[in-house]
């Protein structure tokens, strides 16, 4: 007769890792979307200047009606997720299946890299200054300088700058002979994330997988884009009807946006074959 020994799960669960998120210092929330789901924005363009003429009844030149434009920022990101999680479940794997850790485990691997991949996407989508070549050891810090040099002739601010790269594009930056070494590395990191920087500029480096396809850095700035989480709802149901056990439901709205007048800010570079 065969012999059936006993099987035992071990108590501490093998858990993936989780980055957290990455993209919070490269958005705001300087806008309002309480209460409702769609924020308008002004911006006023200006006009040309004009040669002053000492005579005449338009010496300032023909004046014209200053116009407005409207950008219209409606949160479209209603996304959810639910599973259950049966008490024999929980009571044959030595507890291990707990609720509570279930679901922050949804949030920290699948809902924060969903928001971070997609807030990137957009940015990088709406970039003002967008640069590509074949990225090397021995031209990565002269990518970084062209795409820098985009923003500046935009007159994009220096301050608040924050690049988002991809791993080879780090490690070609750090084997560049040409980069000065000098400020990377320092002391005050401030943005989650954060590896060194380049230039003053702080580096966070992310997944591929979180920036488009073929990007290996964008340089942007916060004051471009609102980036509103309009709900975030994580409800654990204890023997709700028709399950014996937990009910685990989640919903988060959320969107982000590149302001029309703030898109000279954003600089992407695609690396080509």
């Amino acid at each position: 007769m065969a012999v059936n020994y006993a099987s035992k799960y071990a108590e501490k669960i093998d858990e993936r890792f989780a980055l957290g998120s990455l993209t919070g210092g490269a958005v705001n929330q300087d806008y309002d979307w309480i209460g409702v789901e769609t924020v308008n924005v002004y911006s006023i363009p200006t006009v040309a200047m004009n040669d002053y003429t000492a005579s005449g009844t338009n010496r300032y030149g023909d004046p014209s009606e200053l116009e407005n434009e409207v950008q219209e920022m409606q949160v479209s990101q209603d996304r959810a997720f639910t599973f259950t999680i049966d008490k024999k479940s929980r009571d044959d794997t030595q507890m291990t299946m707990e609720a509570g850790k279930a679901l922050q485990r949804q949030i920290d691997e699948v809902v924060i890299p969903e928001i971070d991949t997609y807030r990137l996407g957009v940015i990088c989508a709406n970039a003002g200054v967008s640069e590509s070549g074949t990225i090397t050891a021995e031209n990565a810090y002269e990518a970084f300088l062209t795409v820098q040099a985009g923003l500046d002739d935009n007159k994009a601010p220096q301050g608040g700058r924050v690049c988002y790269c991809t791993s080879t594009y780090y490690k070609y930056i750090k084997l560049d002979p040409s980069f000065t070494k000098a400020g990377d590395l320092a002391t005050g990191i401030a943005i989650n994330g954060q590896v060194g920087e380049i230039d003053g500029v702080p580096v966070v480096k992310v997944p591929s997988s979180y920036l488009p396809d073929g990007v290996s850095f964008v340089i942007t700035n916060p004051i471009c884009t609102p980036a509103p989480e309009k709900l975030t709802d994580y409800t654990i149901h204890d023997n709700p009807p028709g399950i014996s056990g937990w009910l685990v439901e989640g919903r988060v709205r959320y969107d982000a946006f590149v302001l029309n007048s703030k898109k000279g800010a954003i600089g992407v570079y695609t690396a080509t074959a």
